[in-house]
């Protein structure tokens, strides 16, 4: 049995490239990928991840046709306003179990998440929540009031119009 010889290699065919050659040619790629991910991820640090959040402190002006009790819900806002006899205040409309957003009805607030319940002052009528809601406190004269939704008042305390 005789071997007949392989085709002969022609000049024009590339070398091969050896195996060190090719491992080291691997991890260059790899190290200059692994550098441009990260150099992607540093360019997105300056942006903010979270959106920024609306000033704790907001105007309030109340319509005119606002009923004696009923609530007024600035939009985009978590706070009900109210306007009685003795004045006016604010009731946090945040749920003090877990924190959903409390809708008023005509008896007082109640939570769509858990059933809670809470009276027209915002003391709680049924649980789960374990506390009343928070006023907040109201600040201004006239039509032109200054809700801090960041300060507690007692409650109770209500501002003369």
């Amino acid at each position: 049995m005789t071997l007949t010889p392989g085709p002969s290699q022609s000049r024009l065919d590339p070398e091969p490239i050896p195996r060190r050659d090719f491992l080291g040619l691997a991890s260059l790629w790899t190290a200059a990928s692994a550098l441009l991910f990260a150099f992607v991820g540093a360019m997105r640090l300056p942006k903010a991840a979270v959106l920024p959040s609306p000033s704790k402190k907001f105007r309030v002006t109340l319509p005119d046709t606002l009923a004696p009790g009923e609530a007024f819900v600035p939009s985009g806002r978590s706070v009900a306003v109210f306007r009685d006899g003795e004045g006016v205040y604010a009731i946090s409309t945040v749920c003090t179990h877990l924190g959903c957003i409390v809708k008023p009805t005509t008896a007082g607030f109640e939570c769509p998440c858990h059933g809670s319940r809470f009276n027209a002052d915002g003391s709680v009528a049924k649980g789960p929540a374990p506390r009343a809601l928070n006023w907040l406190q109201v600040t201004g004269k006239g039509g032109n009031l200054l809700v801090d939704a960041g300060t507690s008042v007692n409650q109770g305390s209500k501002v003369k119009v």
